[in-house]
């Protein structure tokens, strides 16, 4: 009867052990739960950040030199084109009409320089009056003044050929360059692509009749530059050939890496942000313009370093999870890339600091906690 009492404690006292391992439980599974990622070592980048807009290499609106009716088009709304592509028919009708002309009276006049000019006769007769007059000059069978009026005749009649002729070579070369500049004409009337790109825009339909330099189309050429803007502060330590990561907006949080291509020399005078443009490594259709995003460019790296994921930085502090407690520490920040911020001093490798919802939390706060993967 004695063993009894021992026997019920033992039950009291484990009974209260259960109880207390359940409230221990179950206030351990209402607290809190908390994302986070392990402080580890690694290599740190020193990234410049930018803002970052697609643009494309030029566009321009599609011009008639000439002007007339628009007898034909291939021009379509967002329609891809290659250079050289037909795209515009200009009227040529009365042009080719004109040609015609043109060329025939060319031929008249390479017929009539052919033929010659009746001055060479008149020429040839005044030469031999000439020889003949200066022979009975020698033999004293004329006068001076006879020989020297016949002189006169044979250089003006000389003077009149030579002009003749200067005139007949320019009527030609007036008739050659006129068929040529129609013909030019004839040939800028029928429009084709300048560039490999899409048309935007049609201005002009087939019917109308456009003015000389009257916009038909706009085009938006298919080559993209993808222009950063980098703050004055930042700028020296870039280089062309540094690499790069960009994250476009529309594209939520898929990064590209890319490659610093060329750098303006000047800035922007009314933000004072320096220009540079990148090689993307991105499907060539994503690039549409107009669409925006962050680029981080690489300037300097630190090896073996502590390394936190950036969105960890709340403000200029970090949540830190130790003993399941929170702790606010404001850390000694390095090198910020775009997905990582060196740790220089406040935290150790291998602590747990908070990544997600970090708003939630106050330091005291007692957690679970999650560690992101």
């Amino acid at each position: 009867m004695a063993s009894k009492p021992p026997r019920l404690a033992l039950k009291l006292f484990i009974a209260a052990a259960i109880l207390a391992a359940v409230s221990l439980a179950l206030i351990y599974a209402l607290r809190s739960v908390a994302s986070v990622a392990i402080v580890y070592r690694n290599k740190a980048v020193d990234s410049v950040p930018g803002s970052v807009t697609v643009q494309a290499e030029y566009e321009m609106d599609l011009k008639s030199e000439y002007p007339g009716r628009i007898v034909r088009s291939e021009l379509e709304p967002g329609k891809s084109v290659k250079t050289g592509d037909f795209l515009v028919q200009i009227d040529t009708s009365k042009l080719e009409l004109e040609i015609e002309k043109t060329a025939n009276d060319l031929e008249a006049q390479k017929k009539k320089v052919a033929i010659g000019s009746v001055l060479d006769v008149t020429l040839e007769n005044a030469r031999d009056d000439l020889a003949e007059k200066e022979r009975l000059l020698k033999a004293g069978g004329l006068a001076e003044i006879d020989a020297v009026r016949q002189r006169r005749l044979v250089k003006a009649t000389q003077q009149q050929r030579d002009l003749e002729k200067v005139e007949s070579e320019q009527s030609l070369a007036t008739f050659d360059n006129s068929l040529k500049t129609e013909r030019l004409q004839l040939a800028r009337m029928t429009i084709t692509a300048p560039f490999d790109g899409k048309v935007a825009q049609v201005i002009a339909h087939p019917g109308d009749n456009i003015g000389t330099d009257a916009p038909i189309a706009h085009l938006i050429a298919s080559k993209r530059l993808v222009e950063a803007k980098i703050s004055e502060e930042k700028f020296a330590n870039i280089k062309e050939g540094q690499k790069a990561t960009v994250r476009f907006l529309t594209y939520g949080d898929s990064q590209y890496p890319a490659t610093v291509s060329k750098i303006l020399p000047s800035a922007d005078p009314a933000t004072q942000r320096y220009i540079v443009y990148l090689t993307v490594d991105i499907a060539p259709e994503k690039l549409v313009p107009g669409i925006t995003g962050e680029v981080v460019i690489d300037v300097g790296e630190h090896e073996k370093t502590l390394l936190v994921p950036r969105r960890a930085l709340y403000g200029h502090r970090l949540l830190v999870v130790k003993n399941g407690r929170i702790e606010s520490r404001t850390p000694e920040v390095g090198y910020v890339s775009l997905n990582e911020v060196e740790i220089l001093s406040g935290v150790a490798e291998g602590e747990a600091v908070i990544v997600d919802q970090i708003e939630r939390f106050r330091p005291g706060d007692s957690v679970r906690t999650v560690i992101e993967k």
